[in-house]
């Protein structure tokens, strides 16, 4: 049922809304549907591997490294518009047909705005936990700065790491990375460091000694998250007529202070607010939800497929 060739897709970079996105590509371009893969904030690319390898033969699948992550250059702006916009360009810029669009987190809300700009592109969409929140939650919003981001506890996460082993063994055990599959996390270790010069790591928080930095630096993922709330895209949701499927996870009152992710962000009432679109609530799972079930968000993708 494995994709043989998961563990080494075809790498790519193609410029596109003025940034050098890298991306990565399983399958045939002559298959049909094409899946597109966005990730979360603070993520990168393979931490698709999981659902790659779960959906088996026979699909052409390509994710991408979005501005400031992975692979991708380290250039600004992060305003959440850019992310919808880089989605939009990298997808033209391929020239992508029959899409079935997957984003996770921030990753949703950037294939949400991508479809509304291309409907004719995007076949169905995937959302995984996305981050487009209730429209009362938009309304309180007020700017945030960049000093703001700055003192956002993100900003001052570890950034230096003697290796992927040595990250792996420091997460495995502690929330929430202990609820995800462990060879997802291997990935998340393994293709979210890039090498580091013994000047660089000194710069950038470390010790001084060699060893690799996180591929998404911490103030560009604060920058990031402080800004969520300020990029309301509900106004063009009913505008996105093609087949959607929400996947919501569990979610409390309250998080459980400024670091708990594992919540989910989404707006109940966002897949009532699409023309064609499904509610699919999943209590038992935290907002990292390719990260603990891969197999369910294939499932879900075939499904799509089967219909798109």
């Amino acid at each position: 049922m494995s994709l043989d060739t998961a563990a080494v897709p075809r790498q790519g970079r193609v410029a596109a809304h003025g940034v050098d996105l890298a991306y990565f590509e399983w399958g045939s371009p002559s298959a049909r549907p094409t899946v597109l893969l966005v990730h979360a904030t603070g993520f990168h690319a393979r931490c698709w591997d999981g659902v790659v390898r779960a959906l088996g033969n026979n699909w052409h699948v390509i994710a991408v490294d979005m501005r400031g992550h992975g692979r991708t250059s380290k250039q600004g702006p992060y305003d959440w518009r850019q992310f919808g916009d880089d989605v939009a360009a990298f997808a033209e810029a391929l020239d992508l047909n029959e899409i079935i669009g997957v984003g996770h987190s921030m990753g949703g809300h950037a294939v949400t705005s991508a479809a509304a700009q291309h409907p004719n592109r995007f076949a169905a969409l995937l959302l995984v936990d996305p981050v487009i929140l209730d429209p009362t939650a938009y309304a309180q919003h007020q700017h945030t700065s960049f000093a703001e981001a700055k003192q956002h506890p993100v900003s001052r996460r570890r950034n230096v790491w003697g290796s992927a082993e040595e990250m792996f063994h420091h997460f495995a055990h502690r929330r929430p990375f202990s609820f995800w599959q462990p060879d997802v996390l291997m990935d998340y270790c393994r293709f979210g460091l890039l090498p580091q010069t013994a000047q660089g790591a000194a710069g950038a928080g470390g010790a001084g000694a060699e060893g690799f930095v996180l591929a998404c630096p911490p103030l560009v993922e604060a920058t990031i998250y402080t800004g969520s709330a300020g990029r309301d895209i509900v106004d063009i949701v009913a505008s996105v007529a093609q087949p959607v499927v929400v996947l919501r996870a569990h979610r409390k009152a309250e998080r459980d202070g400024p670091m708990d992710f594992s919540q989910s962000p989404t707006w109940d009432g966002l897949a009532a607010a699409f023309p064609n679109g499904r509610d699919v609530y999943l209590p038992h799972l935290t907002h990292f939800i390719p990260m603990q079930r891969p197999d369910l968000v294939a499932e879900h993708i075939r499904a799509m497929g089967a219909v798109s």
